[in-house]
């Protein structure tokens, strides 16, 4: 029993599960964000190029976030370990399932940068404004702007529909603004629920560098990060790619997959007729070598 209180040394603390018979179930409201930008045909390229493609076509049907589900993963989730405590033992979500699940590139160069005073990194040091009105076109009204983000609700009205007459250069800007709508409120969606940060500029810049970027261990470990900060009894908003953990529980537990779940007609997150498109390479070669591929328990 002395390890073990050692072993759930937060519980005592702030960890959720250490309060669950003294107090009313705790309620986790997930961030609940849709980009709702249209996938037009001449986007889905620079989707391709950026290996986010099959992110953007996760059914949303199936991924509206199970807040409950969610709920009862997170009072098992322990910060110590990085891992879900659960009867049989401990798992965690891994870098495999995050490119088997997803298709996100689980190798390159690292995502990383600074949120404070991040506008002095830019390209040599040109204001963020500047930079923005270069790759978008326009800048945003006033009204819809505070400090450095702006509102989903600008980039809905101005970049939702693609016009049918579109130049190459204006399809780039509104490829710009999807993979940017895609990043903030789906892979890295924080609980700034109405606003889009400025620090993926950098990125943008250049749609064709876009692949070289390891999304995978960087998802990774923000989902971590959130779920470590959803375990504090007094945290009642989770952010993070939901959609990885809640798909993730979908294929290691069948029996939590909703009623009418067809395994066979989605690969996995993303419904997809490319059946082998989303498996990464080091996946395949660990096939090659007898690893074999995740369980479906």
């Amino acid at each position: 029993m002395e390890d073990e209180d050692r072993l759930y040394r937060l519980n005592g603390v702030t960890h959720v599960a250490g309060y669950i018979d003294a107090e009313p179930a705790k309620v986790i409201s997930g961030v609940r964000r849709q980009q709702n930008m249209h996938l037009h045909d001449r986007i889905i390229p620079y989707l391709k190029t950026a290996d986010l493609y099959h992110l953007a076509r996760l059914n949303s049907q199936w991924f509206w976030v199970d807040e409950p589900l969610l709920k009862a993963f997170i009072e098992r989730w322990r910060p110590e370990m990085h891992t879900f405590h659960m009867p049989f033992g401990e798992c965690s979500i891994t870098l495999q399932d995050v490119a088997y699940q997803l298709g996100l590139p689980i190798d390159g160069e690292p995502v990383s940068g600074c949120l404070t005073e991040f506008e002095n990194l830019m390209e040599h040091g040109k204001p963020a404004w500047v930079w923005f009105c270069e790759l978008f076109g326009e800048l945003p009204l006033q009204s819809k702007v505070k400090q450095m983000t702006v509102c989903y609700t600008w980039f809905h009205e101005r970049f939702r529909v693609l016009p049918a007459d579109a130049t190459d250069e204006t399809v780039r800007i509104y490829a710009r603004a999807y993979i940017l709508m895609l990043l903030s409120s789906q892979l890295f969606a924080d609980k700034n629920a109405n606003r889009v940060h400025l620090r993926w500029l950098p990125y943008l810049a250049s749609l064709d560098d876009l692949g070289r970027y390891n999304w995978g261990s960087a998802a990774l470990a923000w989902l971590y990060r959130c779920l470590c900060r959803g375990t504090n009894r007094n945290v009642v908003n989770l952010a993070g790619p939901l959609q990885l953990l809640q798909s993730w529980i979908f294929w290691r537990f069948p029996t939590l997959r909703p009623s009418g779940f067809d395994v066979f007609g989605f690969h996995l997150a993303s419904s997809s007729a490319e059946v082998g498109a989303v498996i990464h390479p080091k996946i395949l070669a660990d096939e090659h070598l007898g690893y074999g591929r995740p369980s479906l328990a």
